[in-house]
């Protein structure tokens, strides 16, 4: 009778310990996990459920505590949150892919040759390319339009130049747009020499000629949002800042959605359309499912690749020139103070030193002081020694593309001179002015890969280990800033810190499996890591 009452007793005791754990839908056990919470802490185990992370901790205390039909073990394997690029053009670069890609051509030869053949089965009556780089040539200048007039005289020929604030165009192009020698526009550059058009436009004269080129049919955009959101989740993204959208866009990108095509999740910030200011203002920020609407992207000049930087003074390689601002200072004033008035963020694109210390003090004006608007300034490339603490002062967050500097740094200095460079892609002094930076791509200007975003932040070196002791090493970021930068701080910069970003109870279950960990590998083998899954919302997406 007490043998069978003792075996009750444990029977019990089994079944209350087994009916008291809690159910999940996935259990990750025995894996290096970088919570990338506010103490960086590591943990071996996490529960999901319902999409959310449920708990975190020992593999032990994870699997006395919950139960699921699918438990992964991982062996040892390192785990980050899903990485997050805080500014890129994903809807932008989609749409290019009926173009014909000029990344990394090393002539204009080159180029004419791959324009050449595309013509012949391009899809549309136009032949847009996108993607040279007169910088990466022999003779780094920009090319003009002889060739291509002589081989389409009766096709127009667009060709953007990578950083998009350039491109050429032949004269069948500017003759639709009605672009002459005399044209003139603001904040742009028809370029003429010896009397006569090159075809050459920089920034705002683009748009004389884009306007003209019609866009691609909505279900052709919508496959390519999918192909290119599977190339990003193999890189482990699984959140981005795209920077700069048509209304037309975000209801493609809703579209896509629900139809379940689209499960990125994509924070937007609405192009600079004054048509747009009254009607996204009154209406604020805007969430649907993985979609957010948080605000209003801003040109103030154009690149330092296309000379369009505004810069305080001449370029070194270009006497009397400065660059410009792409719209009257009022411009930007106007808006910044129709956005004081809403939830929405105010995000600018400054390139050079004048640009910067143009909307810094714009949007100190409008502040005021300290706040938690967390306006942007992206890219801040090129800033006066004088004008860094103005970033702490008004809470002014600069969010930046590693993979510029290390791209730019062959010739940057031929642009700015040492005495400017100094002050240029400064991440680390950046970084100490909030305390925090979020980082980005800016693809397709630069590479998808936040695995080069990593090793150019902390080594700054690009993907050859060019140069062997590092560009301008004294603002490089740790590796725990850079991780940081990618994931939480990125998420932060979007106002999502609460909601994804890290590996805590109540967010998103976004997380990446890699084959080594990035934290202890050694420098040089940084790029060789390997994504070898993806989940978004506790679901494998690749």
């Amino acid at each position: 009778m007490e043998k069978r009452n003792r075996v009750l007793l444990i029977f019990m005791l089994c079944f209350g310990l087994i009916s008291a754990q809690k159910n999940a839908d996935l259990i990750i056990t025995n894996a290096k996990i970088y919570t990338v919470n506010q103490n960086f802490d590591t943990v071996e185990s996490m529960a999901i459920s319902k999409g959310k992370i449920i708990a975190v901790g020992k593999s032990a205390d994870i699997l006395k505590n919950y139960k699921s039909s699918k438990v992964q073990d991982l062996q040892g394997k390192t785990v980050f949150p899903g990485l997050i690029d805080a500014h890129c053009h994903f809807t932008g670069y989609a749409t290019d892919k009926w173009k014909c890609q000029l990344w990394g051509t090393k002539s204009w030869d080159e180029i004419i040759s791959k324009i050449s053949d595309y013509a012949k089965t391009a899809p549309k009556e136009w032949i847009y390319g996108r993607g040279w780089d007169q910088n990466d040539w022999a003779i780094k200048e920009f090319p003009n339009k002889e060739q291509l007039d002589q081989l389409f005289p009766n096709r127009p020929v667009y060709l953007k130049r990578i950083d998009g604030h350039a491109a050429v165009a032949n004269q069948k192009a500017l003759d639709i747009a009605g672009v002459t020698k005399d044209s003139k526009i603001l904040g742009g550059e028809i370029e003429v020499k010896n009397g006569k058009l090159t075809g050459i436009l920089v920034d705002n004269a683009m748009l004389l000629v884009e306007k003209h080129i019609p866009e691609i049919e909505d279900k052709m955009a919508i496959q390519y949002f999918s192909e290119l959101q599977k190339e990003c989740f193999s890189y482990g993204l699984t959140s981005l800042h795209d920077c700069g959208i048509t209304e037309r866009t975000l209801g493609l990108l809703e579209k896509a959605q629900s139809q379940n095509t689209l499960q990125m999740k994509i924070f937007a910030l609405m192009e600079d359309n004054p048509d747009y200011y009254d009607r996204w203002i009154k209406k604020g920020r805007y969430t649907n499912k993985n979609i957010t609407v948080g605000g209003f992207k801003v040109y103030s000049d154009g690149a330092l690749g296309s000379r369009g930087a505004n810069l305080r003074h001449d370029y070194s390689d270009k006497k009397d020139w400065r660059g410009f601002l792409l719209s009257e200072r009022t411009h930007f004033e106007n808006l910044a103070k129709k956005l004081k008035n809403s939830n929405l963020q105010m995000a600018t694109h400054a390139i050079g030193d004048s640009a910067n210390r143009t909307i810094l003090q714009i949007y100190g004006d409008v502040l005021g002081g300290k706040n938690d608007r967390r306006w942007r300034i992206e890219h801040a490339q090129i800033v006066d020694k004088n004008d860094f603490d103005l970033f702490g002062k008004y809470s002014i967050i600069p969010s930046v593309q590693p993979t510029h500097a290390t791209s730019d740094m062959y010739w940057a200095e031929d642009r700015l001179g040492k005495e400017r460079l100094k002050y240029s892609y400064a991440y680390e002094d950046l970084l100490k002015q909030n305390g925090w930076l979020p980082l980005g791509t800016d693809f397709p200007v630069e590479e998808i890969s936040p695995l080069k975003t990593f090793y150019s932040a902390v080594a700054r070196k690009d993907s050859k280990h060019y140069p062997e002791n590092g560009f301008q090493k004294e603002n490089a970021l740790t590796r725990e800033q850079a991780i940081r930068g990618m994931t939480i701080w990125a998420a932060k910069a979007a106002f999502q810190e609460n909601e994804i970003g890290s590996l805590e109870p109540g967010k998103s279950a976004d997380f990446i499996i890699v084959d080594q960990d990035l934290m202890t590998v050694p420098e040089v083998k940084i790029l060789d890591t390997k994504v070898l899954e993806t989940y978004s919302n506790g679901k494998k997406v690749f």
